[in-house]
């Protein structure tokens, strides 16, 4: 379990694909210094588990799955990534429940540039806009964001000169990659009012 506060920026050092995922090498800073084997790190929001550690480099393996539904399996060697460690029971919460499993890979469509920050238009899927609301939480590359406009196809975060600074998102441009992560307690609030299908449950107690 995440919050969406980025603690570090890292630099992808090493990539190696096999045939069922790859390796996935970063350089990161003060967060080698208690790494251990096993250890789960959102790596731009996605969910992983430290595989090997040498000095500041910390290495994952990453199944083939999360490559395809993530931004991840574009990476190439000094790209920047946000980096941040599982939450711990005695830690604030800064921002919002964040699991670290992306929903899916988004465009930016537009970019909108003001003098104090930024908002960024991002494309929705029509299959995960009933977990999306106005002025409700969402990881974007791991950050915890506020909806502030919602459209059919899209939805408009805003984002202060500070989280620019120290996130990835201050480097990107109209038509990268994003990865996306819709509010959790939606999804099961979803799925918990969601009316059961009438054959489903005919099925169920041998009516059918």
């Amino acid at each position: 379990m995440f919050t969406g506060i980025v603690e570090e920026i890292g630099t992808v050092s090493g990539i190696n694909r096999t045939r069922a995922g790859g390796c996935l090498k970063i350089k990161t800073g003060s967060i080698a210094s208690d790494a251990k084997l096993g250890d789960s790190i959102a790596v731009n929001g996605a969910c992983l588990s430290v595989t090997d550690i040498k000095g500041k480099d910390i290495s994952f393996d990453v199944i083939a799955e999360t490559l395809a539904r993530t931004t991840l399996g574009g990476l190439k060697i000094n790209n920047p990534v946000n980096l941040e460690r599982s939450l711990r029971a005695d830690s604030r919460m800064g921002g919002h429940f964040v699991s670290g499993h992306i929903d899916y890979k988004a465009r930016i469509i537009d970019i909108l540039k003001g003098p104090k920050g930024a908002g960024f238009k991002i494309s929705l899927l029509s299959e995960f806009s009933k977990f999306v609301a106005m002025k409700g939480s969402i990881a974007v590359d791991g950050v915890s964001l506020t909806v502030a406009d919602l459209a059919r196809e899209s939805f408009t975060v805003y984002l202060i000169p500070h989280t620019l600074k120290i996130t990835t998102l201050g480097k990107k441009k109209k038509g990268d990659g994003l990865n996306i992560e819709t509010d959790l307690l939606a999804k099961y609030i979803s799925r918990h009012t969601q009316k059961p299908d009438l054959r489903t449950l005919l099925k169920k107690y041998d009516y059918i």
